[in-house]
């Protein structure tokens, strides 16, 4: 039930990133049009709004990692081979993730309010927009590596159980 729910929102997630992606075209091709054709004036704001974006794909493409394992974790030593060598190998690595991931949660709340009380200068956006992916990011973290390590636990176990 609960990976189902996940594997949804993580398919959520990666449709979000296609369209942050196609959306990155529009600011980032007005900057290259203005500044090397003069076709169209220079427009500020592009680079603000590009910025913008590309901070979301960075924690929203983050988030994808962490679920299928492919961010944090990077291989110094040769895989275990035993289910506890596995479970310490590859547990460790998710609890430090998980424990990161909720530092970033716990402070990313506070730096999303700092970012409420500012505005952007080009744009007048409010920064929340930005300084809120922090948050995001940090709960997204933390679900996909708790529930990781859940799986992890439970491989252990199963293998535990099994007749040698």
């Amino acid at each position: 039930m609960i990976k189902s729910i996940l594997e949804a929102f993580v398919q959520i997630l990666r449709v979000l990133v296609g369209i942050l992606m196609g959306a990155l075209i529009i600011p980032v091709g007005m900057q290259v049009i203005s500044r090397y054709t003069g076709i169209i004036p220079v427009f500020l704001w592009t680079e603000e709004l590009s910025t913008f974006i590309f901070v979301w794909i960075v924690m929203i493409g983050s988030m994808i990692a962490v679920w299928e394992g492919t961010h944090f974790d990077v291989r110094v030593i040769p895989d275990a081979k035993s289910p506890l060598g596995q479970l310490l190998q590859d547990g460790s690595v998710l609890a430090l993730v998980a424990v990161f991931a909720l530092l970033f949660s716990y402070y990313g709340a506070s730096y999303a309010q700092f970012g409420y009380i500012q505005n952007s200068p080009m744009m007048r956006a409010n920064l929340a927009i930005t300084h809120s992916s922090v948050l995001f990011a940090g709960l997204g973290w933390s679900a996909f590596a708790l529930y990781r390590f859940y799986e992890v636990v439970a491989r252990y176990l199963q293998r535990r159980k099994e007749p040698q």
